[in-house]
């Protein structure tokens, strides 16, 4: 089976799509080492057949979008361990690559999106679940910019903008893809009804509406309970393809650099999510493959529910 040859966002607007679930959850469960700062990024660097196994033991669950391991792949924090602009480029190109190989072996058809993180995730200190990093829209695209760049230049099919905490970020990413012409879902991790820095749903997901760039919106690395609130907002403020890959409601613990987990696990009302709008359901943190496997033969080819008016622009 080859990569999925029908565009990203024309399969969106045909059915749902399983997402796969949290590769720095899988990658640990094979006893990869994720320590130092650089998470999933280090594996990426020493263990790269670690990575493409973590990819394709998602695809075998049957996820048909494969998300990259350059979520915490930055140019500042490779730069701060020794690595030069070149090393870390080619680091972006192994990521796209790695999720290709994976997706070829798969059998049935698999879509590769490009993980672009948050600016507090190569920070590495919890940053990204509070937002407000004191950085202008300028200085967040100037970050954002050669990295969404060099993805592209390795070929995926979509770019995973996720764990964005506030709408001033998103705004500066959104001027990059508006540069680039690239086609991206935007993912705010939220809690409470709000985005993670407080600010209000209606007005970051109106964002999406505006940008013909974002082809899903909606929600990622949220305690599941968040989900279904966060996507009915984002219906009222656009009629694109809205997406959902929750962790497994645990929280994490900046100062520990440990996830506190709940007493008992969160329900996840698939079934309400699909009929509010979701197009991607998948998981993010603690969410394996096991779970997505028992996730995945009710989203596979769910149609869109036309009543919502979703459409998605061609890719």
């Amino acid at each position: 089976m080859t990569r999925a040859a029908a565009p990203f966002a024309d399969a969106l607007a045909a059915r749902a799509l399983v997402l796969d679930g949290g590769l720095g959850s899988q990658l640990a469960d094979q006893g990869c080492e994720l320590s130092g700062g650089l998470w999933t990024g280090r594996v990426l660097a020493e263990r790269p057949d670690q990575v493409q196994a973590a990819h394709a033991a998602y695809a075998g669950a049957g996820a048909e979008v494969l998300t990259t391991a350059s979520y915490q792949v930055g140019y500042e924090a490779f730069a701060a361990r020794g690595r030069g602009r070149a090393e870390t480029t080619a680091l972006l190109h192994r990521s796209v690559r790695l999720a290709d190989r994976a997706a070829e072996a798969a059998g049935h058809e698999v879509w590769v999106a490009a993980s672009v993180g948050p600016y507090g995730a190569v920070l590495a200190d919890g940053s990204e679940y509070r937002g407000r990093y004191g950085l202008g829209r300028r200085e967040l695209a100037a970050f954002h910019r050669p990295r969404i760049e060099a993805l592209l230049d390795a070929g995926p099919d979509v770019l995973a903008v996720e764990t964005v905490p506030d709408a001033d970020e998103a705004e500066a990413v959104l001027d990059v893809l508006a540069e680039t012409g690239a086609r991206a879902w935007l993912s705010y991790t939220v809690a409470g009804g709000r985005t993670r820095a407080g600010g209000p749903l209606a007005e970051a997901f109106a964002l999406a509406e505006e940008s013909p760039q974002v082809v899903a919106v909606g929600v990622n690395c949220c305690d599941p309970q968040d989900v279904l609130p966060a996507l009915e907002e984002a219906a009222s403020a656009t009629g694109k393809p809205l997406l959902a890959y929750p962790n497994d409601g645990s929280a994490w613990n900046a100062a520990s650099a440990a996830w506190e987990h709940p007493a008992a696990p969160a329900p996840w009302p698939v079934p309400a999510w699909l009929r509010a709008g979701a197009r991607l359901v998948g998981g993010c943190c603690r969410i394996g493959p096991r779970r997505i496997a028992a996730l995945a033969p009710g989203l596979r080819g769910t149609p869109p529910d036309r009543s919502r008016g979703t459409t998605a622009p061609g890719k």
